[in-house]
């Protein structure tokens, strides 16, 4: 694989890749494609790696990348999956604004994240901490990715 960037919180699957990891989840939400973990369980490795490696910027990139994701999945299921609607403006791309749900989590955690700490994380780190901070996910992960992005300290 390249020296794309996983997470520290991620290290159980990542040899493996047996679960989605956040830099797929992320290239998913750009490219509006609802991915679902048994779709995952049907790629092999090199497939997996592919879809951690390939870009998802720009808008040439991002179709493409959509457009293999959808014959991996046709190849492997039969049908392809399901589409998302994709947010023109979307919150991990706002360095400026903390989601309420964020910071409602990071209080529950005991952290204080400021604009200042918000603005100086990437768009992926701010993604990630989107996700873990929604209810319908299983969050333990939140935890762990605040200290990883070094927003502990108050």
């Amino acid at each position: 694989m390249t020296n794309t960037k996983f997470f520290q919180f991620e290290a159980d699957f990542v040899s493996s890749l047996r679960c989605i990891p956040m830099v797929v989840r992320y290239k998913l939400d750009t490219c509006g494609i609802k991915l679902k973990l048994s779709h995952w369980n049907h790629f092999n490795l090199a497939e997996r790696e592919a879809l951690v490696d390939l870009p998802c910027v720009t808008t040439s990139e991002i179709n493409t990348y959509r457009e293999f994701l959808q014959e991996l999945v046709i190849k492997q299921t039969g049908a392809p999956a399901s589409e998302l609607a994709i947010e023109e403006n979307p919150a991990w791309m706002d360095s400026k604004t903390i989601p309420a749900e964020v910071l409602d989590k990071a209080q529950q955690e005991g952290v204080n994240i400021t604009t200042e700490k918000w603005a100086k994380l990437s768009p992926l780190q701010r993604f990630v901490l989107i996700k873990l901070s929604r209810p319908s996910h299983e969050n333990s992960n939140f935890s762990p990715a605040i200290k990883e992005f070094k927003l502990m300290e108050n």
